[in-house]
């Protein structure tokens, strides 16, 4: 009975402390993510009349959209590692300023090289903010809750597209005013938030759960209890981060792999699905950006209700597979059906997006932990973010060879149904009990 009255005081506590941390902190963090990506991904919105104006070819504007993935890739490992050295309140605002500005200054570019550079300097001020904020998490959630906690954070995403996508097709009509073009308003309005939330996240970001003030005694005992059980039962501990041993373990590599294909996917199709859509007839800025919000709305209903059930391994395993083969069902459809189902088929594959990431990301806590985490989340983002890279490249390159905004998809099926293979040879290094799950332990799902 004692066994049972204890177990249900640890869930009813688990409660209690979970409800607490999503109330204060995921929101901030979210509307965090929801900035940076707007800010990333804004020049889709801007493609066709900035082009025009900096004489940019399908091939150029696919380059500079990737150019921005290398230096953020590059500089990954280090700004994780500071983070986890000097906390997250400060090196997120520091993050949140150098992007603000830098997007603010998109808006003075005069041609390809200057569109390569300021990409380039906006992939080195935003490095880490992704998987230093996925790192952060693991400081709060234990395993069984992370992959929520991830799936939550990454309707930042989402959001980013249902919101900025229409934000920028208003802001693009501002052509002319005060003699800047639409795509220059665009970038100076749409880079000041950053700026300004910087200053919040300053303010109300506690770095580990014993800063945080809403939270009591019961609380911390209940995060710091979970996270030092998980360690015992993972047999790991806490190391250094090593660039030799996190790229001699096998998880870590497959995970690199199948992050590859998902990065590129989602960054092909953020940078070149205003242009697909826009291919569909007479739209005007606003009508383009409305439609291009529905698959993210789609890709934000995934990230709801579908990492909660993420929770032992072989189900992990198994919503990865299922989840790369459905985004590769979507993309055929995107690619070979009429307007209608197009989108159909665009909202199929993102219906999966961040629920496989959230996953993806939810593995690493598992095989290591301490500073060999931090920087590993960053090496795994740095390795995975070269699909990000080479999805915009590569889409445009094909775009301009075949006269076809779609037929660069077909690359992106391919590399899917790769990461859909690569996801059933995972397997985690925890303890057999860890790894069958609560409903293995006795514990209610």
């Amino acid at each position: 009975m004692s066994a049972i009255n204890e177990k249900a005081t640890g869930s009813a506590q688990a409660r209690i402390t979970h409800k607490k941390i999503y109330r204060h902190l995921l929101p901030l963090l979210i509307v965090a993510y929801i900035i940076s990506f707007i800010d990333r991904t804004n020049i889709g919105m801007a493609k066709a009349s900035m082009s025009v104006d900096l004489g940019l070819s399908a091939t150029a504007f696919g380059l500079g959209a990737g150019l921005f993935f290398l230096t953020y890739s590059v500089l990954e490992i280090p700004s994780n590692l500071f983070l986890a050295k000097i906390g997250a309140r400060r090196w997120i605002a520091r993050i949140m300023i150098t992007w603000g500005v830098i997007s603010c200054a998109m808006a003075f570019v005069t041609g390809p090289w200057s569109f390569y550079a300021m990409r380039l300097l906006l992939g080195a001020a935003e490095a880490g903010l992704y998987p230093g904020i996925i790192y952060y998490l693991t400081l709060w959630f234990g395993r069984e809750e992370r992959a929520k906690a991830t799936g939550l954070f990454l309707l930042g995403v989402c959001f980013a597209n249902i919101i900025g996508a229409p934000l920028g097709g208003l802001l693009l009509n501002m052509d002319g005013i005060a003699g800047w073009a639409g795509w220059q308003w665009m970038f100076f309005i749409e880079g000041l938030p950053a700026v300004a939330l910087a200053f919040v996240v300053w303010r109300v970001l506690p770095d580990k759960p014993a800063d945080a003030k809403w939270l009591d005694k019961q609380d911390v005992a209940f995060i710091e209890t979970t996270l030092a059980r998980e360690a015992r039962e993972a047999s790991h501990a806490p190391s250094a981060f090593s660039l030799k041993k996190a790229l001699s373990t096998r998880v870590f590599l497959l995970l690199v792999l199948i992050y590859f294909t998902h990065q590129f996917s989602v960054y092909g199709l953020s940078y070149f699905l205003p242009g697909i859509i826009g291919s569909w007839g007479s739209l005007s800025p606003l009508q383009v950006g409305l439609l291009t919000a529905i698959p993210w709305i789609a890709a934000a209903c995934g990230g709801v209700l579908l990492p909660r059930f993420a929770r032992t391994e072989n189900r992990s395993r198994r919503m990865l597979m299922v989840g790369y083969l459905v985004m590769a069902v979507g993309m055929v459809i995107g690619a070979t059906g009429g307007p209608t189902l197009a989108m159909l088929g665009f909202s199929i594959t993102a219906f999966m997006f961040f629920a496989v990431q959230s996953i993806i990301f939810s593995w690493l806590p598992s095989i290591m932990s301490g500073s060999l985490l931090a920087g590993s989340f960053g090496l795994l983002n740095c390795l995975g973010l070269c699909g990000g890279f080479l999805g915009p490249f590569i889409l445009g390159a094909f775009e301009d060879r075949t006269g076809s905004a779609t037929s660069g998809l077909w690359f992106a099926v391919g590399l899917l149904v790769v990461g859909a293979l690569v996801a059933t040879l995972i397997r985690s290094q925890v303890s057999p009990s860890l790894a069958a799950g609560p409903v293995a332990r006795g514990e209610k799902v």
